[in-house]
């Protein structure tokens, strides 16, 4: 996927999101995210778009110095975050993919945040639909792609005091291109190439089941894992999603 396919990924399901937070009404829980429901889900989203279009548009070189914006009542939020949305769309479209600015990634660019701006909002658009009683699932591309960022930018070094992997895993979508293969290093981290090879466990699925399940949104039960069962808990359980 390119710049022009986030940015319609993200103008695409930002607009399904807003009508999905409709549908279920802000106080329906979201049972994805414990203890929220839709209304704090919108504000989460649109203060995440709002800190991210200041960023790019800023240029900024820090995240210090950033102002949250207050939260708006629950009757101006849905009309709130659609406007952010347009505003965050013009702000990104009008980036220079190899802009420099602060990201919490080794990729400082404003193309690592168009990149996350979608994957963010499709998440989050799949936490909705949830919550309003939908069957949903991530685009097949879009999610593939999602699988590879969150495997090179978003595992992190895991949660503290998880048991570690003590394995190799290779992730296999089923239904558009899409594998790679996930070695612990010697001095702790992880190895990420994008190749079939054996692993210790493997786990296989749709792209959208798999990606879901490395965010902890389905459990494992909902792809197929091969060989090491135990390591494949332990690789999708040490990751950190704060």
């Amino acid at each position: 996927m390119d710049t022009a396919d986030f940015l319609i990924a993200t103008a695409r399901d930002g607009a399904a999101f807003a009508d999905a937070c409709e549908a279920a009404g802000l106080a329906a829980p979201v049972a994805s995210c414990p203890g929220w429901n839709v209304g704090d889900l919108l504000w989460h989203l649109a203060e995440v778009h709002y800190f991210w279009r200041t960023i790019v548009g800023d240029a900024r070189e820090s995240w210090e110095g950033y102002a949250e914006p207050a939260r708006p009542g629950d009757g101006e939020l849905l009309g709130y975050y659609r406007e952010g949305l347009a505003a965050t769309l013009s702000v990104l479209r009008n980036a220079d993919p190899a802009q420099v600015n602060w990201t919490w990634s080794a990729d400082r660019t404003a193309g690592f945040v168009i990149r996350r701006m979608a994957h963010e909002t499709a998440v989050h658009l799949w936490d909705a639909q949830l919550a309003a009683g939908c069957e949903a699932v991530i685009d097949a591309d879009l999610a593939s792609d999602g699988i590879d960022e969150f495997l090179t930018h978003l595992r992190g070094d895991g949660i503290e005091g998880a048991a570690p992997v003590a394995g190799s895993v290779h992730l296999h979508c089923t239904d558009v291109a899409g594998e790679w293969t996930v070695r612990p290093l010697p001095d702790g981290g992880e190895d990420v190439t994008r190749e079939h090879a054996k692993g210790d466990a493997a786990i296989r699925g749709a792209s959208s089941d798999i990606l879901l399940a490395l965010w902890r949104r389905r459990p494992l039960s909902t792809v197929d894992v091969v060989g090491d069962a135990n390591v494949a808990a332990r690789f999708v359980a040490l990751a950190s999603l704060t």
